[in-house]
């Protein structure tokens, strides 16, 4: 296929406005159509969440549906208000999750749709549909395609990469916790100037080298390893740095260059052997095409507070799935925005692995549940059978951690 006719052929496919599994969820819930009401949607804070906040999706029958926002809880209740107002929400069918979905996104004036918002009211929908449907949002979403969800962590108990000494104590650290993350996603090793750095020295990608050095040589072969940026590098640096980590059999380089589309992508990718990915701050499928269309990244990395909920982000693995590009999950939100991108996970055939917060020292937004923690063996979580994301979540948790002046649930 010619480029301008594969490009035509993905630009067409674009406009599909729902995969199988949307199909497959409209068969399982036309039974229980329209026998339940949307009766309020609501936002709340949490002192721990600094990139979101908390969406709860009432109804008339007493069910309870629970999502994440990508903003916080003052923007996210500002956005509420007019979404109710245009799209007429409340006293719809929580089941009509496509219509909802289409109804949100499609508002221009005078704000263009509010993903983040957005996409928490999304995931409360399929939480209510599983709890209504009796099933686990992940089948309802078609899955299972795995059993568990595979994750990622962090290297933040990692004190000084440029220490082999501290290296090792490190690598001793992880190969200890019950968890068995065998994926780490680490930051460069020299200061940071945000939001945007300066091209980089040779003083810097010496360091650059010697802190992954120490780092590979502490864990050996058996830990893959990522580069972790935030936009903050011109094209140079950014082929710079990955040429000079590639010697230490880098899994990925994060968003390295600034989020949008740019041809500083299709420089980078031809510009290193070390495998490309981008996304965590992407919104919806028209901001992830042109990367998929040119083939300029290895790895889309969405947000499922961002990308537009469980909707949006099968639609964004639906046509990453056309080229074979895997999907991963950004995830450093609560234990709702944790077991969302988990059921997520299973119904997504192309996936790679999701970011966790799981594991960390004091093992906090864990108590978040009622009943059984989440667990993870093996760098994999279990993934509940139980009715919507399987998370009911304790209100003594919230309580504890509600900021100063933040109400209870709006």
């Amino acid at each position: 296929m010619t480029n301008y006719s594969r490009r035509n052929f993905l630009g067409k496919l674009i406009a599909i406005p729902a995969g199988v599994w949307m199909t497959n969820y409209y068969a399982s819930s036309a039974s229980a159509a329209n026998q339940v009401k949307i009766t309020a949607i609501k936002a709340m804070q949490l002192d721990f969440q600094s990139d979101g906040c908390l969406i709860k999706v009432e109804t008339d029958a007493g069910v309870t549906g629970y999502g994440e926002a990508g903003v916080n809880a003052k923007i996210a209740r500002a956005h509420l208000e007019h979404i109710i107002k245009v799209t007429n929400i409340i006293g719809g069918d929580p089941l009509s999750i496509e219509r909802h979905y289409f109804n949100m996104t499609s508002m221009q004036h005078p704000l263009m749709a509010p993903m983040g918002t957005v996409s928490g009211i999304d995931m409360a929908l399929w939480d209510l549909a599983g709890k209504i449907l009796n099933q686990p949002v992940y089948k309802l979403l078609g899955g299972p395609f795995r059993d568990g969800c595979p994750m990622y962590s962090h290297g933040d108990a990692l004190q000084n990469m440029l220490d082999p000494a501290s290296c090792r104590k490190w690598a001793e650290y992880i190969n200890q916790q019950p968890e068995g993350f065998t994926t780490f996603k680490i930051g460069p090793s020299f200061p940071i100037k945000m939001p945007f750095h300066p091209t980089v020295t040779s003083a810097e990608l010496k360091k650059l080298s010697q802190g992954f050095g120490n780092i590979r040589e502490a864990v050996g072969d058996t830990i893959e390893i990522g580069l972790h940026c935030h936009g903050e590098f011109d094209t140079p640096s950014a082929i710079a740095m990955a040429n000079t980590v590639q010697p230490f059999n880098m899994v990925f380089v994060e968003d390295i260059l600034s989020v949008p589309y740019s041809d500083g992508w299709a420089a980078l990718k031809r510009g290193t052997r070390v495998p490309v990915m981008t996304g965590e701050k992407l919104e919806t499928l028209r901001q992830f095409k042109p990367f998929l269309d040119a083939q300029d990244i290895d790895f889309v990395h969405p947000d499922i507070s961002y990308a537009g909920g469980f909707t949006g982000v099968m639609k964004i693995a639906d046509y990453a799935a056309l080229t074979r590009t895997p999907v991963a999950l950004h995830n450093v939100g609560s234990l709702v925005r944790t077991y969302a991108s988990a059921h997520l996970s299973m119904a997504i055939q192309n996936f790679y692995r999701s970011e966790s917060r799981l594991g960390r020292e004091g093992r906090m937004i864990e108590k978040m549940a009622v009943g059984e923690a989440p667990v993870v063996r093996n760098g994999t979580l279990k993934v509940s059978d139980q009715a919507g994301i399987g998370l009911t979540i304790d209100e003594s948790f919230l309580k504890l951690h509600l900021p100063k002046d933040e109400p209870w649930w709006g």
